[in-house]
């Protein structure tokens, strides 16, 4: 049903509607951060664990994101992660390994299943493995944050578009576990 133009869910009795904002801040480390809604009103909290049902483990400040959220006696919580897009205004220009290469190879790459090796965000890189090949990508933190993300956890699983660049095989591109998956059933 409708009301006010946003859509409104019923979840085990409990009125639940979806909504659009920006992430205020998210901390991984503390399993939560804040939702500024776009229709205005109270932070909404956004634990861990619902933008772990999502697929990711972090979120970018700023990012763009559409949520189920519900009143509860703590205030207005999101119980459900709909949509991540990256945050506005991030540098567009192509990254300095990225520069020699056609935009239509970056974007065409098939996105494949991987795993978090490991990733140091102070240094700003990490590496995946791809399901089924043996050579880590080159995860670059540039490459998360215009990704809508902040963060990767060892273990943690995730799509990838993978090139062969100047540093081997690299992400271009990283999105939630399932868009790997559902790209392979294609």
């Amino acid at each position: 049903m409708e009301a006010d133009g946003c859509l409104i869910l019923v979840q085990d009795g409990n009125n639940a509607r979806a909504l659009f904002g920006h992430v205020k801040w998210f901390d991984p480390v503390k399993g939560f951060g804040f939702v500024v809604a776009d229709e205005g009103g109270p932070d909404i909290l956004l634990h861990a664990n619902v933008l772990r049902n999502f697929g990711q483990s972090s979120v970018a400040d700023g990012a763009r994101i559409e949520v189920t959220v519900q009143e509860t006696e703590r205030g207005v919580q999101a119980v459900e992660v709909l949509k991540i897009e990256p945050p506005e205004g991030i540098e567009e220009a192509p990254l300095a390994d990225f520069q020699e290469i056609d935009p239509e190879v970056l974007s065409s790459a098939p996105l494949e299943p991987a795993r978090v090796k490991w990733f140091d965000k102070a240094k700003g890189f990490g590496f995946a493995n791809v399901f089924g090949r043996k050579e880590d990508v080159f995860l670059h933190i540039e490459v998360l944050r215009r990704s809508g993300l902040a963060d990767l956890q060892p273990g943690e699983a995730l799509a990838l578009r993978v090139i062969d660049g100047k540093r081997g095989r690299m992400a271009t591109e990283v999105c939630a576990w399932e868009a790997g998956l559902n790209s392979r059933e294609d």
